[in-house]
Formats: C-alpha cells, structure tokens, sequence
C-alpha cells in the first residue's frame, strides 16, 4: 500500500534548506520526492499537507534504558553514584522480565507519540524487549547491560547478550544487538577485555557508558585512550560510548567509534557538559540520546536537540558552534548509523520511511519557510507538534492512537509494575 504526503516540506540533518514537495513512501521505503508544483503521483492513501505540515526523519534515541519509564521520579536531586547506589540499583532488584516488557511498552508509547523511531536500550530481561519491539513495529539497538559480581556473574550475562544476538540480531529489519557492559567501574578490566573478545569474535558493537563524571575519569587510572585500546574496545566492529563528557575532544579514536551525548541527563545529575563543539569541529560523529526516564526525566528527542543546541551556545559564548541542522543530524541520521541502521535518519529516495509528520499549522510556525525551517523545528517545536509517527510506511502513531499498541492496557500493566517495585 503506498501512501503520498501531498505538498510537503521535508528537511534532515544534511539540507542547508528545506524542500515542499510530494513524498510518496512504497514498500516500507522513500519511493519518489517531486517538486510540489507538478502533479502528484497516485497512492492509496493521501496526507493532504497543502504546504501546512513537515516531514522528517524519524528521531533515533541513541542511549536510553526504556523500561526505567518504571522509576522515574525516584532519587531526584541527587548526583550520579548516590543516586545509582542508593535509589536505583535497589529498586531494580524486584524488577520481574514481565514488569520490564510493560515498562519498555510505556517507554514506546512515549517514543512514539513525540517522534521517535528507533532507540537504543541497554537493560535486563533483553527478550522481552525484543519481544516488545517486534510486536510493536518500531526499530531498536538493544544489548543487555552486563555488571561484575559474585563468580561467574560476567561470564553468565555475557552468554545472555551473545544468545540475544543469535536470536534477535536483525529479525525483521528492526532490531540490532549490541553488547553491554555497564561501565569501567562495574565491569573489571580483565572482564572488559572478554566482553571485547566476544564482540570481536561474535562481529557485535560495543555499547558501553563511558566518563560520565568527572569521578570516573579521576579513577580511571590510565588515559581513556589508552584504556579503551588495552581492553580491546577500540577493536571491535563499532563502539558506542555514552556520555563521554570527560573524553577530550583531541583525543585519537578510530572511525569506529561514535559518542553518545545526553546533555539532559548529564545536566540534571551534575555531571558536566560534554566538549560537543569540539568533537564537530572535528567532525566526529556523535549521536543523541535522553539516557533513561529516572536521569532525564522525558524521552522527548525535541527537548534534547533543544537542550544541546543552547546549552553550548551559551556555555561557549559562541552562537554558531553548534546549529540547528548540527542537532538535527545528530538526532536522526547518526544514530541510526551508530548501530548500524542503513538508510535510515535522512529525507532521501529508496531511503526506509522511517518518518516524522509534524503539524505546522500553529501560531508558533508563522513566518516558517523553505530558509528557516529546520531552525523553526529545533528552537520553536516540540513534541506537541507531532501528528505521525511512521516505521517502515507503516503508522505506529497517528493523531493520539497508536496502531499497534493497546495504550489501555499497557498504561495499566505499567502502573501496576511501578506500584509493585515501589512498595
């Protein structure tokens, strides 16, 4: 079934200027972009956008832990080690596989009514989010998160994530497999070093928290450099690392690597701010990502480009280090590519329709056109303005409903859950 959004704007990440057009999306892919002054080509169905209505790319949440939908609130004003240590980690020892998958639906119900197509999840229980995913529709780059513990815990977890792999690693076009060791302070060296042998030997990314705070820099006890090339990360076919906002933006890495940067959650838990003008001066690829629900606390891919392209502007006294197509890029096309998503995150023919239809008709898009719209997006919009959610030419959200999901019951299912571990 072919659907054509009539007399549309479209901009990514890589256009210095939007485009109004007609967008025809044919089995699951772009099929034809003309210029809206020609006669439209015939579909099935017609989004009728008579100039009033954007399409862009899907948002790829590239670090978040959806099923902490389930804890959010939990801990607030606290830094990053107390709040883990002594409101998370005990919560999330009563949490059930049944309880995550209900948490990670809620978490897609979110994702889905504010733009997002894809997100990258490292937690526990990883086959119910598999299982969540693919009965949903959405996109997704998942990895159990892997922490030391008493013997043999790594070597377990690890099985996991590399029985995931095998499982799930590209069912459908939907889901990549990453994995997941937590971080260098919960993972020991010699266990890194496994998990990047298995990644190696499995042909698997690495996706992997790294100098979240200045604390863990001050602990590391090797240059961050040298220790992500003694443990073997710097070897494995792709390395995600999230935060990295103690990483210095000089620093050598190979083309395999790609940084994560979450400035909402980094900025609620007094973390820091990453050097991101730096790394695109260099023209590093980086990614965004809102981190989990209890750090952020949305999952709202509008407030996070909003949040970047601000704050260092105004932390580098510098207006133009970081653009509004610099953020959009990064919500949408790089990381899609972080994990290994092709043809996805830009606005272009034989491209997956992995789309975001936004409403345009609003008081604050007055004045928008072909030279500002991306900047209207980034600095005016938000979430409120999403009328379409679309994966692969299939709607999976559409004027508040959603196609695919039972909102009722996962809503229920999901208070349920967060009254259980709370008690």
């Amino acid at each position: 079934m072919a659907t054509l959004f009539k007399d549309v704007y479209i901009v990514d990440g890589s256009r210095e200027k939007a485009e109004r057009v007609h967008l025809l999306v044919s089995k699951g892919r772009i099929a034809e972009i003309i210029d809206a002054g020609k006669t439209p080509p015939s579909a099935d169905k017609i989004v009728s956008g008579r100039g009033k209505m954007a399409v862009i790319p899907g948002f790829v949440n590239a670090h978040t832990h959806a099923a902490m939908t389930l804890l959010r609130g939990l801990g607030e004003e606290a830094p990053l080690m107390e709040w883990l240590q002594n409101k998370i980690w005990p919560v999330e020892e009563k949490l059930t596989p049944d309880y995550i998958y209900w948490g990670t639906l809620s978490a897609m119900l979110e994702m889905l009514a504010t733009g997002t197509t894809c997100f990258a999840d490292m937690y526990f229980e990883m086959e119910r989010v598999a299982d969540a995913v693919l009965g949903a529709g959405m996109k997704a780059a998942l990895c159990r998160g892997i922490t030391a513990g008493e013997p043999g815990k790594i070597e377990r977890s690890l099985k996991n994530n590399l029985e995931l792999a095998e499982k799930y690693h590209g069912r459908e076009g939907l889901i990549t497999i990453q994995i997941g060791p937590h971080a260098p302070y919960t993972v020991p060296f010699d266990d890194m070093r496994k998990v990047s042998e298995a990644a190696k030997s499995h042909g698997l990314g690495v996706h992997f928290h790294f100098l979240e705070t200045k604390g863990e820099l001050d602990n590391l006890g090797v240059d961050p450099v040298k220790y992500l090339h003694d443990t073997g990360l710097l070897d494995v076919p792709y390395l995600t690392l999230a935060h990295a906002v103690y990483l210095d933006p000089k620093a050598e890495l190979p083309g395999n690597v790609v940084l994560i940067h979450n400035p909402c959650s980094n900025l609620k838990l007094g973390s820091g701010i990453m050097p991101l003008p730096e790394w695109l001066e260099r023209g590093f690829p980086v990614a965004l990502g809102t981190d989990g629900a209890s750090s952020n606390n949305q999952l709202d891919m509008w407030g996070e480009m909003r949040t970047a392209v601000l704050l260092h502007k105004g932390a580098n006294m510098n207006p133009v280090c970081v653009t509004a197509l610099d953020v959009l890029r990064m919500a949408t096309y790089e990381g899609a590519r972080a994990y290994g998503f092709s043809q996805k995150g830009m606005i272009r023919e034989g491209w997956f329709a992995d789309l975001v239809l936004v409403n345009l008709d609003k008081p604050h898009y007055i004045g928008v056109n072909e030279e500002n719209l991306a900047a209207y997006l980034v600095y005016a919009g938000s979430s409120a303005d999403v009328a379409g959610t679309m994966v692969n030419g299939k709607w999976l959200y559409r004027n508040g409903e959603y196609p695919t999901l039972d909102r009722e019951e996962i809503m229920q299912k999901a208070r349920e859950a967060r009254e259980a571990i709370t008690k």
